[in-house]
């Protein structure tokens, strides 16, 4: 079993940073894809970035130049480091992991409780 457990969601001002982690249990960290995700109400959920176990990086259209995602296999971590913050980044930012391809939403098998990210105008 897998369990995701997401921190440092809080609230900034517009034009501010923020850096998100994901601690994961269990073994072979290292072999993951992991993500992370968000999801306004009423809204689909949406990529914000990935990160396979190669170290390799993808980026949805509104965190590229903004956002780096990173990992850390001796801490199972991932972070999500955030700049630029703009009021419309406000949502629950939710740490996925997969076991199988890093490119679908629907590859991934383990889901976090979500952090809560609010930007200030």
């Amino acid at each position: 079993q897998v369990q995701l457990v997401e921190s440092g969601g809080g609230l900034v001002q517009a034009g501010g940073s923020l850096k998100l982690s994901c601690a994961a249990s269990g073994r072979s960290f290292s072999t993951y894809a992991m993500g992370w995700y968000r999801q306004a109400p009423g809204k689909q959920r949406e990529l914000v970035a990935t990160i396979n176990s190669g170290g390799s990086t993808r980026y949805g259209d509104s965190a590229k130049g903004r956002f780096t995602i990173s990992r850390d296999n001796t801490k199972n971590t991932v972070y999500l480091q955030m700049s630029s913050l703009k009021p419309e980044d406000t949502t629950v930012y939710y740490c996925a992991l997969s076991t199988r391809s890093w490119y679908m939403i629907s590859e991934y098998d383990y889901w976090g409780q979500g952090t809560q990210v609010t930007v200030s105008s």
